[in-house]
C-alpha cells in the first residue's frame, strides 16, 4: 500500500508526523508542498485539503488532513499501546498535549516563529511571552519526570516538540528551561529520529 505525505521540508506540523513515520519503521513518499509560493492555496492540492494546509497523509483511498489526527490514526493503526494508549483515561492525558500543541504552543512559539520565516504578521512580544509561558508550564510539568506522560514517549511528546524545539527561531531563548532541553535532548536520542532545519 502506498502512503504519501504532503508536507513542506520545514513545517513543524509535517516534522512531527515525519517523526512518527520514522520511529514506527513506516516508509512513505513525500511530497513537498511550495508555501512561500502558495501552492497549498491552488487548486490541485485544495483538492486534496480544502483548508489550504499541511500536513496531509494519503493512505492507500483514506486521506487524512492536520498533523494531530494523523499522528492520532498513524499511532493506534501501527503502535499499538505505545504511543496512544487505549485505556481512556490515558488516552485523555496524550490528548491534553495534543490540544496544548496546537493552542498554546501553536498561537505562540509558531506564530513567533513564521513572523521571522516567512514575515507572518503577529504581535511579537505577545506571541513571544506566550511562547515563554508554554515553555514555562513545559518545563514545569517535566520537573520530576522525562516524558510529557506514561513514562515513555507517546504522540504527546512528538506533537509539542517540534515548535519548542525551534522556539528559538521565534527570538525566544531556551536558556531558562533545563528540563525542556533535556527533554529535547531524549526525542533526538530516540531511535528512528528524523532530523530537520534547526533540529
Amino acid at each position: 500500500m502506498k502512503r504519501i505525505l504532503f508536507g513542506h521540508p520545514l513545517s513543524g506540523n509535517t516534522h512531527r508526523v515525519r517523526l512518527l513515520l520514522g520511529m514506527l519503521n513506516l516508509p512513505y513518499e513525500e511530497i513537498p508542498v511550495d508555501i512561500p509560493a502558495g501552492e497549498q492555496k491552488k487548486p490541485e492540492y485544495v483538492a486534496i485539503n480544502p483548508l489550504g494546509l499541511v500536513p496531509v497523509l494519503i493512505e492507500g483511498d483514506q486521506k487524512i488532513r492536520d498533523s494531530h489526527a494523523i499522528l492520532t490514526y498513524l499511532a493506534r493503526a501501527y503502535g499499538g499501546e505505545q504511543w496512544l494508549p487505549s485505556n481512556p483515561f490515558q488516552q485523555a492525558t496524550v490528548a491534553q498535549w495534543l490540544s496544548f500543541s496546537a493552542n498554546e504552543i501553536h498561537n505562540s512559539a509558531n506564530l513567533a516563529r513564521l513572523h521571522f520565516l516567512l514575515g507572518v504578521p503577529v504581535d511579537l512580544p505577545v506571541v513571544q511571552d506566550r511562547a515563554r509561558s508554554a515553555l514555562h508550564v513545559v518545563n514545569q510539568h517535566l520537573a520530576d519526570r522525562e516524558w510529557l506522560e506514561l513514562d515513555r514517549p507517546t504522540i504527546a511528546d512528538l506533537a509539542c516538540f517540534p515548535y519548542l524545539g525551534l522556539v528559538e527561531e521565534g527570538k525566544v531563548s531556551r536558556a531558562a528551561y533545563p528540563n525542556v532541553n533535556r527533554w529535547i535532548d531524549r526525542i533526538k536520542a530516540l531511535p528512528g529520529y528524523v532530523s530537520m532545519p534547526g533540529l
